[in-house]
């Protein structure tokens, strides 16, 4: 499983698009920085400054298509050129060969939510915006690393997609969908999807944001494991019919 793991660590360095990808990290951090400056606030707070830079559209939406389209690069190359033959007459294990590019999902998404966590406090502090307080700080990372250890158990579903399928086309749709569709039922029931029960975990807890009812913890990873365990299962025989 480890060299799995190493391999696949390898081969992104091939792929320059997928560092440049981690930019986006820093999207918020700007449309802060022009936001607050033309608001002409006299006193933000770091948690106001915080919110618009870390825990709005990154976790919301910027994160997770960025996963998506990761797992789709990840899965696109080796289905295209019926790679995945030569890797079964090895042979490989379906499964580690598909949770080896799940560990590379989940790696990339901590990267990216410590990077929006860096940006966030440089956006906000060398400006003078806001100051730079321990609690806060502490307040960032550690909801910076819930965001990005939860999103990519939600993001599984899109993985089994992109896994059992020779085309870029429909993993890509089936990301910009399922993010859109997961920001959109938050407010109706976030416990049925995954993203929805995901951004209800690490909001709970956040001053100032209400949520139209309390988070059930319980039923929050629920939603998050059947969906991930139902997308593995599928995964396996995706991969198993496609030898």
């Amino acid at each position: 499983m480890l060299n799995l793991v190493q391999t696949e660590f390898l081969k992104l360095r091939r792929r320059k698009f997928v560092w440049l990808m981690l930019l986006a990290a820093l999207l918020m951090s700007l449309v802060a920085i022009f936001y607050f400056g033309a608001a002409n606030t006299v006193e933000i707070t770091p948690m106001q400054f915080y919110k618009w830079t870390a825990f709005s559209y990154t976790p919301w939406i910027i994160l997770p298509l960025v996963l998506g389209m990761l797992c789709t690069m990840l899965m696109y190359d080796e289905n295209q050129n019926d790679m995945l033959k030569q890797l079964w007459i090895i042979p490989v294990s379906r499964m580690r060969y598909f949770f080896s590019k799940f560990m590379v999902v989940l790696f990339y998404s901590i990267c990216f939510m410590l990077l929006t966590a860096v940006s966030s406090i440089s956006a906000g502090v060398i400006p003078g915006m806001i100051a730079f307080t321990s609690d806060s700080v502490s307040f960032l990372f550690i909801k910076c690393l819930e965001i990005g250890i939860l999103t990519p158990f939600a993001m599984i579903p899109v993985l089994t997609v992109a896994a059992s399928q020779k085309s870029y086309i429909l993993p890509v749709c089936v990301t910009i969908v399922y993010t859109f569709l997961g920001f959109i039922l938050l407010m109706v029931n976030m416990y049925v999807h995954p993203l929805s029960s995901t951004t209800a975990i690490f909001m709970r807890n956040i001053s100032g944001v209400v949520m139209k009812e309390p988070v059930h913890l319980g039923k929050s990873f629920l939603c998050i494991g059947i969906w991930a365990a139902t997308s593995t299962i599928w995964a396996k025989v995706a991969l198993n019919t496609g030898k």
